[in-house]
């Protein structure tokens, strides 16, 4: 009897053959058999295993995408809509990866291929985790703080001395930031080892909210190998640390789910990486599935990029990844949004336009530390272009208000926007 339990793939794919013939080859090699009958291959197996094509929306005809072995001209495009019987997968993050998104790349018939969307069984769901923490907990170790939360990255992001880093971590633990991120490529150098970090890191931000009464999260950088993966978390808990930060694409998925396993603190999800199998509108995964996956690996806080971003993604593509990264999956716990890139006093009014929630946090590396009075008013200044925003304020006549009350940082910050721009 074939498993009632699906896994739903739907593909953008183009073939210089019939697009119904495209996906079926696909599906063949991504379950019970190849483009061609094999020995073995029985009526049992091709019942109970095989994966079947379910939907075909032809888009018409263009130039491929992608090199093969041969070029034609034109290619059909088309959506296919795939069911794999979850029976072939069982629960494993590793094997779910390897078949929908795996040999299927390779296809010399295919000039594109990028999974486009999935929907996965209950079952499937509810056999994973997701956040320990999510939105919830991680307000709840930042003190409770409300609204949209303002981090910041270690700048220079290498290369400090110890004593460098010590004043960078207390200047911003002072101005009651919520987040403060290691740099994706800050792991464990030998001129500032992660054990001093750490150390250095959370004797200021202790320090810091004795006089502030602010609960500062700091997201260590982890990543490293799989064997020291539990001695690098342990550091940080030892230190009274509540926020470890993996590179998701760079360790993998299985290497995340491990991590949630022994975690006692927030995850933080970085993304470096995820650009290569996603930026080609014809190849890989979308980003709306990749989320998915990480949010059942057990990430707290993920990476979306950020509107008026540096990166390629247009605003519409980052306004979808934050909605994607909000929706519910299954009963898990709500993953936080981390906007970053570019991120200053004028992204939170089209952000909140855009998405319509503060649940996400935002993190401005420039935007806290360019501000020509300092990072504390940097900081500020993005919570009242953040409450402008939600108000649905004018910067400037924001700016203004405050000014008038007396508080300037915001108007400071519009002025040197303004001249930067």
């Amino acid at each position: 009897m074939r498993d009632h339990r699906i896994v739903r793939c739907t593909y953008y794919i183009e073939s210089s053959i019939e697009p119904e013939k495209a996906a079926a080859l696909l599906a063949g090699e991504q379950s019970s058999g190849t483009f061609l009958p094999v020995p073995g291959e029985s009526e049992r197996i091709r019942i109970r295993h095989a994966a079947h094509v379910t939907r075909i929306q032809e888009l018409g005809r263009r130039k491929p995408s992608l090199p093969s072995r041969t070029t034609p001209e034109q290619v059909r495009a088309a959506l296919a809509t795939v069911d794999f019987p979850m029976e072939n997968i069982g629960t494993d993050l590793a094997t779910l990866q390897t078949t929908v998104a795996g040999n299927l790349f390779e296809l010399g018939e295919l000039y594109a291929c990028r999974l486009q969307d999935i929907e996965l069984p209950e079952d499937f769901i509810a056999a994973h985790q997701g956040p320990a923490f999510g939105i919830a907990g991680t307000r709840k170790l930042m003190g409770g703080v409300e609204g949209a939360m303002v981090g910041t990255i270690i700048k220079p992001n290498v290369g400090l001395s110890e004593d460098e880093f010590r004043l960078v971590v207390r200047e911003l633990a002072l101005a009651s930031i919520d987040l403060i991120k290691d740099d994706e490529l800050m792991t464990d150098p030998a001129y500032l080892p992660l054990e001093r970090r750490v150390a250095v890191a959370m004797e200021e931000i202790i320090a810091a909210r004795e006089v502030t009464g602010h609960h500062t999260m700091y997201a260590f950088n982890i990543t490293g190998d799989l064997a020291g993966l539990r001695r690098r978390h342990d550091l940080v808990v030892k230190a009274g640390g509540t926020c470890v930060m993996l590179n998701i694409p760079v360790m993998g998925l299985p290497a995340l789910a491990m991590l949630r396993e022994f975690s006692e603190v927030a995850i933080h999800g970085h993304r470096a990486g995820l650009a290569a199998s996603m930026r080609h509108p014809g190849l890989g995964v979308d980003y709306k599935v990749w989320q998915q996956l990480a949010r059942l690996a057990g990430a707290d806080q993920l990476h979306a990029s950020g509107l008026g971003s540096k990166f390629y993604e247009t605003d519409e593509e980052v306004s979808a990844n934050i909605r994607s990264l909000l929706a519910p999956l299954g009963s898990t716990e709500a993953v936080v949004p981390v906007l970053s890139s570019g991120q200053n006093i004028a992204t939170p009014a089209p952000t909140f336009q855009a998405i319509g929630s503060t649940d996400l946090m935002m993190l401005a590396g420039g935007g806290v530390a360019a501000h020509p009075d300092g990072p504390g008013a940097g900081v500020r200044s993005l919570r009242q272009a953040w409450e402008a925003a939600v108000n649905g304020t004018e910067l400037r006549q924001a700016a203004a208000e405050y000014s008038d009350s007396g508080d300037t940082d915001l108007l400071h910050a519009v002025k040197k926007f303004m001249k930067d721009s």
